[in-house]
């Protein structure tokens, strides 16, 4: 099986790029972020003519997660628990009834700047409210991956300068803590358990060619609980992507796992 988490940035004003790379880079699963349309403006026709069964949490303008997978999907769980107040559209978990089940989460981390202020603030709660929600999850001893961007730059050797971010809430000891605090639970980092290489990016910024000098940084991750880590083969990101014509900022990165 691959699941694969994309950033699109918008899939209907982007949907021919969407499709196309559907098609090209093969995934079971897909975890989608910031679709920025609500529920009845998702292309689900489109993606379902793809062959995909869809999950949409959408939000207009802005966030929104969706969950696309070749295999039935139910049991599904819109937001996270722990803030009712909370109106972002950022997280949809789904069971995905694969012959061997497993339950993926599509992840959209707020992005916290300016750091410090309320934006930050809340993107720490965020954390906090997912970690306590993965934790519940170990419980259950199942195969989860939590996918997603996560507006974390987990060391400085992902990103192209650690000095030009080393203030950018993506990258502030905080942030970076809670993310730990993810692994030290026994979640597992996909990238690092089978890759690990220093500057393997998922994102270049539209602005100041970025992606033409590759000043990228990582930050869209597959985190593994151990029953999905077990059956994780390989990673892979999809880097090209980024040079389609009408691109997401984002590429996708997939897992592979033993069926």
């Amino acid at each position: 099986m691959k699941i694969a988490t994309w950033n699109v940035n918008s899939v209907n004003a982007r949907l021919p790029t969407v499709l196309e790379v559907l098609k090209t880079c093969e995934a079971d699963v897909w975890c989608l972020q910031e679709i920025k349309c609500i529920d009845e403006k998702f292309p689900r026709e489109e993606l379902e003519g793809a062959g995909f069964n869809c999950a949409v949490f959408g939000q207009k303008t802005y966030n929104g997660v969706a969950i696309l997978s070749k295999f039935p999907i139910s049991d599904e769980v819109r937001h996270l628990p722990g803030e009712p107040e909370d109106e972002q559209s950022r997280y949809l978990e789904v069971l995905i009834e694969a012959p061997r089940p497993v339950r993926v989460a599509s992840v959209y981390l707020p992005n916290g700047n300016p750091r410090p202020g309320d934006k930050y603030d809340y993107k720490l709660r965020w954390m906090d409210r997912l970690n306590e929600r993965a934790k519940a999850l170990l419980a259950h001893e199942e195969p989860v991956v939590l996918a997603g961007d996560f507006n974390c730059i987990p060391r400085d050797e992902d990103c192209w300068d650690p000095k030009a971010w080393a203030n950018d809430a993506l990258a502030w000891h905080d942030t970076r803590e809670r993310f730990r605090k993810l692994q030290w639970m026994g979640y597992t980092d996909a990238f690092m358990a089978r890759d690990g290489r220093i500057q393997k990016y998922t994102f270049w910024d539209y602005q100041a060619g970025a992606w033409q000098k590759d000043w990228g940084i990582r930050i869209d991750h597959l985190m593994c609980s151990p029953h999905a880590a077990d059956r994780l083969k390989a990673i892979s990101i999809h880097r090209m992507a980024r040079a389609l014509e009408k691109p997401s900022d984002h590429v996708p990165v997939i897992a592979t796992f033993a069926n």
